[in-house]
């Protein structure tokens, strides 16, 4: 399985997002390979993603995907990041 997040320039809130999704999985004991990217990227990135994370600014820009996108509204919470992932994988 494969992850994506994504923000604006790739280093800021997706990697954020990255890290707590990484905890997440450990939590619901899933693996998945999950990258932090920029959104101008996101087609070719997340071509083969299951989930792309992100924040609503940049769910228009992402356009249309084969993946589940999942919106983010605390970046820090990762009890929120864990029942998505959980209601999105489950």
């Amino acid at each position: 399985m494969k992850i994506v997040t994504i923000c604006g320039a790739g280093i800021g809130s997706s990697g954020v997002l990255k890290v707590n999704a990484e905890r997440a999985l450990r939590a619901l004991d899933l693996e998945a390979t999950v990258v932090a990217a920029e959104v101008s990227t996101v087609r070719t990135v997340a071509a083969d993603a299951q989930i792309i994370l992100t924040t609503q600014e940049f769910v228009e820009a992402i356009g249309k995907t084969n993946a589940d996108v999942i919106v983010i509204v605390n970046l820090f919470d990762t009890s929120e990041l864990t029942q998505k992932l959980e209601d999105a994988l489950g």
